[in-house]
């Protein structure tokens, strides 16, 4: 099995193996030529995400600077609005339902490394997915942590750290992040 094939499929694998290497070379050199595009192309923008994401819908809008890991791990509905400084490690697939609004300085990490030293020093790790369902609006500096599921119609407040599911209809925030409210 390929370390790529490992890596979407949450196995342990090699981040440093070449095809990895880069592709992840390859996507930052997209993302550099993202950044640096003027604001005024919002076309010639749109037409990059939607090269370098596996699937977008048609309305998509990501604030300068952006940067990700491969790419073509990265799916987004209708009405994607991301501000700006936006991260998204996507090892594993990254998945955003339509109507997702994104505060500043957010990111979503799907990459994770082993606990134990031994491990962790050989240089592999492991990837897991997340998924973030429709109508969700994340407030700025969110973090969310590998493996989590949001779902619909869901507030995720200023400075969270999503490490566990979220349920549809609440208001969630905190360190860590839990339902605060119900809608």
């Amino acid at each position: 099995m390929r370390e790529k094939e490992k890596m979407v499929s949450g196995k342990f694998y090699n981040p440093s193996e070449s095809e990895l290497f880069y592709d992840r070379i390859n996507a930052k050199t997209i993302c550099q030529k993202y950044n640096q595009i003027s604001p005024k192309e919002i076309q010639e923008r749109k037409n990059i995400l939607k090269k370098l994401f596996g699937k977008t819908g048609e309305h998509i809008f990501i604030e300068p600077n952006f940067y990700c890991d491969y790419g073509y791990n990265i799916e987004t509905g209708e009405n994607f609005y991301a501000n700006h400084n936006l991260v998204i490690l996507d090892c594993a697939k990254v998945k955003f339902g339509d109507n997702v609004m994104i505060g500043p300085n957010c990111g979503f990490y799907t990459a994770a490394h082993p606990v134990k030293a031994e491990e962790r020093i050989k240089g592999i790790e492991f990837a897991k997915p997340i998924t973030v369902g429709d109508n969700v609006w994340f407030g700025g500096n969110v973090c969310v942590m590998p493996g989590v599921t949001i779902g619909d119609n869901v507030v995720i407040g200023g400075g969270s750290v999503v490490v566990k599911d979220i349920p549809s209809n609440v208001v969630a925030c905190g360190n860590p992040c839990k339902p605060v409210k119900s809608l």
